[in-house]
């Protein structure tokens, strides 16, 4: 009864901070770490600990699968340098940094010990600085730039935090530790591939909403336990199936199943979220008190010290790493920039040469798609830049979170000093938590750093549209050649697919009723269009002629329209039943 207790009033304190938050423009977790704080300290409250292994196996893989089904595979592979750079050279050098700091604070705790928090405190929280970003508009490259370091950053501090706990029991060399990292990355990328695929696939053959989230509710797990197994980052391969489901999902998992379990994880991700910041904050009162009674030389108030002398340090590890981050960025800008001209040529030789000739058409169709694609990449980094404000706010949103109080709770029981370490990473995740997150909106504001230009993205959308849209008279004008459906029911789909009229009073015109013939050829009709409406969507997402946001804004629309005409469908089979 007591579990049950506090778990229906944890709920609705989530849900009551959310919503105090959301009318404050704060970002939800920051809220509820300060409320946890403050709850930790009031008599009676009651202390709920959790195994930091269920953290990090339980929560940790549904959260990451849950952001990275909404990566677009498209946008992570265009900025793969940069985000490889902030999750994988920035997490080392913030280790190494940290680690020195600490060894050189605490010279009785240990090299393999100060390294192993150095570890813990490196990878900054895959959902903080997003929720501040995404409520304060920041350009989608930005946004792809934090979330995509916030999903890859965790796999590599856990291989490095494995790696220094291995060298508290015995000895542990570099070469060791670079050969079991891309062991790991490379089984990691390989699971997640094949569970990424074998999910899609599998879950294509249902033809039941529940059922199909049911098994998604799984998936990451399923990624998560083979990899670790193989002693490889599950962590990684659970991104790395997120990324492939979203990718493949669109082309062969029915609207509807979409829809449903994008609704369903998002309420799982907000509990999960929020429960981890809240208990992150009811921590709080139970660290100081085990570091009080295991004060080793070393009293509570020394160690909040040195976890914030920890904080500066990786602070300005990042704003010092950035810099040539944004250098690199600018660098590639100016390659695309020159690198344009050449790729306009070699479109302009293309149409007037007639490649049939010397290709087949499917050696041609891939050629084509490809310099498409290249295109396509080198317009992106032209239109998509990022400047010095970008780089500040970049620099600016180095949160740490949740996971790296239960990383460190995850040291031995016989690490040297270990309440006053996890003491540390508790005041390291809470200060960068607290003193950035509540700060980057003024940074945002000042440094002027502006959004998605809202003009371009109409211009594009739109001319997506019209792409689409042709896709859908092709589809029409075909079945009117066939001269099998009367030219009124073909003149009524025609007029109803993407943007239905409405009659003289302004009301929606519905689609004929009933299972009788007409309603029945509309219906295939209506849904026949939808599919060449979808082929002609995914040909443009292949070519990467238009930005994520365009295609996935229609995307959403054309799953609500095939949504509610399979519903209709459906309901005409079971009436003609």
């Amino acid at each position: 009864m007591e579990v049950t207790l506090i778990a229906v009033v944890g709920v609705a304190s989530v849900v009551a901070v959310a919503a105090f938050s959301q009318r404050l423009g704060l970002a939800a977790p920051l809220s509820l770490v300060v409320v946890g704080i403050a709850l930790s300290f009031v008599p009676g409250v009651p202390v709920v600990e959790i195994e930091p292994e269920w953290v990090l196996a339980g929560v940790l893989p549904p959260l990451l699968y849950s952001s990275a089904v909404n990566m677009p595979a498209q946008d992570f592979r265009r900025d793969i340098k940069a985000i490889t750079g902030l999750a994988v050279l920035l997490v080392a050098v913030s280790t190494l940094g940290a680690g020195w700091l600490v060894h050189l604070l605490m010279p009785d705790l240990g090299w393999p010990a100060a390294l192993a928090l150095g570890a813990v405190v490196s990878p900054t929280d895959a959902v903080a600085a997003t929720s501040v970003g995404r409520k304060l508009g920041l350009p989608s490259r930005l946004l792809t730039l934090l979330e995509g370091e916030g999903l890859v950053n965790d796999a590599s501090a856990l291989v490095l935090l494995r790696s220094a706990v291995a060298a508290l029991a015995g000895a542990v060399s570099l070469w060791g530790v670079a050969g079991k990292f891309v062991f790991s990355v490379v089984v990691a990328v390989a699971v997640g591939l094949v569970v990424g695929y074998v999910n899609v696939r599998v879950r294509a053959l249902l033809n039941d909403s529940v059922l199909n989230t049911a098994i998604s509710f799984v998936v990451p797990f399923v990624a998560y336990v083979p990899a670790e197994e193989f002693d490889a980052s599950g962590v990684l391969a659970v991104v790395v199936t997120g990324v492939v489901t979203g990718h493949l999902s669109p082309r062969l998992l029915r609207a509807q199943d979409r829809l449903g379990e994008a609704t369903n994880w998002r309420t799982l991700a907000f509990l999960l979220e929020s429960a981890i910041f809240l208990l992150m904050g009811l921590g709080l009162k139970t660290l100081l008190d085990e570091a009080h009674a295991h004060e080793n030389g070393l009293g509570a108030g020394r160690v909040v010290l040195y976890g914030l002398a920890v904080t500066g340090l990786v602070i300005v590890v990042r704003v010092v790493f950035v810099a040539p981050l944004v250098a690199m960025l600018r660098r590639d800008e100016r390659r695309a920039a020159a690198a344009k001209p050449m790729m306009e040529r070699w479109q302009e030789r293309m149409a007037g040469f007639d490649m049939s000739e010397r290709f087949g058409p499917r050696r041609k169709a891939q050629f084509e798609r490809r310099v498409s694609r290249v295109s396509a990449d080198i317009d992106f980094r032209l239109t998509e830049t990022l400047g010095w404000q970008g780089g500040t706010v970049l620099a600016w949103s180095g949160m740490r979170g949740a996971i790296t109080v239960a990383a460190a709770q995850t040291l031995p029981e016989d690490t040297p000093y270990r309440p006053q370490l996890i003491l540390i990473a508790f005041v390291v995740a809470a200060t960068t938590l607290l003193l950035q997150g509540l700060t980057l909106p003024s940074v945002i504001r000042v440094v002027g750093i502006p959004g998605d230009d809202p003009q371009r993205l109409r211009a594009e959308y739109g001319q997506l549209i019209t792409e689409v849209s042709r896709a859908a008279t092709d589809a029409l004008d075909a079945e009117a050649a066939d001269g099998g459906v009367a030219p009124e029911i073909l003149d009524r789909v025609r007029a109803d697919s993407l943007i239905r009229p409405t009659d003289d009073e302004g009301r929606e015109m519905p689609p004929p009723e009933g299972p009788d013939d007409a309603g029945i050829t509309y219906m295939r009709l209506r849904l026949r269009v939808v599919t060449a409406e979808r082929d002609a969507l995914l040909a443009a997402r292949t070519r990467g002629t238009y930005s994520s946001r365009a295609l996935t804004g229609a995307t959403h629309v054309l799953d609500l329209e095939e949504a509610r005409l399979q519903q209709l469908w459906d309901r005409f089979d079971d009436e003609d039943q």
